[in-house]
């Protein structure tokens, strides 16, 4: 199974491809240099094959990458980073 993850800046989320086929997407709102991650959706046909973790992982690493934070009213975002502590500081309290 391969995997790609992007940016989509002009609807505001990153999504994932796996093996060339849309799978899924986590949604932001952008304030400055701070993403505001608000939803994250897998294809029920990929579902329970870790496709979630991937798109989370990926676009955490990238936000990383460009020098950026998030902010995270997703539940499913939360939970990951919850478990993966190493993400930890790319979070801000929303103020």
């Amino acid at each position: 199974m391969s995997s790609l993850v992007e940016d989509n800046p002009a609807k505001n989320r990153f999504e994932i491809l796996v093996d060339d086929a849309f799978a899924g997407f986590t949604a932001y709102q952008p304030r400055g240099e701070v993403l505001v991650f608000t939803h994250t959706e897998v294809d029920p046909s990929f579902q329970n094959m870790g496709v979630g973790g991937i798109l989370i992982r990926e676009t955490l690493n990238q936000v990383r990458a460009r020098g950026g934070r998030v902010v995270t009213r997703c539940s499913f975002m939360s939970a990951y980073i919850d478990k993966h502590p190493e993400y930890a500081d790319l979070v801000v309290d929303e103020s």
